[in-house]
């Protein structure tokens, strides 16, 4: 089993809106390196860190699982949608998608800020200068290290 961290915007899709539905597609990846995380590394149940970025306090808030193989992104082929790539192909589709599910919400938001202060998490890929991949690998010693600060 791989672990992983997943970035999302909580404005656009939250670890609440995960709760309520249950399970979604993580649609809109548009970097091809974390497109081949989900396509080339992702399994079914292989954990995630569900991480809210781009708000007040950014860090981990939950907990999911991948519920599927990778498979195309229908949003590239939707010329109505903000994802749309008219480069792609149903022949030969360009992004891929998860499904994700809804495990547990973390008890408190463990905040980038935390992270990046511990000495333990070093060289946690998120924490890498310039590191603003959506999709991301988690090491199992970080994975149980960070489960362990809830």
């Amino acid at each position: 089993m791989n672990h992983w961290l997943m970035k999302s915007e909580p404005d656009a899709f939250s670890i609440d809106d995960l709760k309520r539905k249950k399970r979604e597609a993580w649609d809109g990846v548009r970097n091809y390196q974390a497109r081949n995380f989900m396509r080339d590394g992702m399994r079914p149940g292989d954990k995630v860190f569900f991480y809210h970025s781009n708000c007040a306090v950014p860090g981990i808030v939950g907990i999911a699982e991948v519920a599927t193989d990778a498979y195309p992104d229908p949003s590239q082929f939707d010329p109505k949608s903000k994802y749309f790539d008219p480069g792609s192909s149903r022949d030969n589709p360009r992004w891929m998608l998860v499904d994700v599910k809804f495990v547990k919400k973390l008890k408190r938001t463990i905040s980038l800020d935390e992270l990046k202060n511990d000495p333990a998490l070093t060289d946690m890929p998120l924490l890498r200068k310039g590191n603003r991949l959506s999709v991301m690998p988690v090491d199992a010693a970080h994975w149980k290290y960070i489960l362990a600060l809830e």
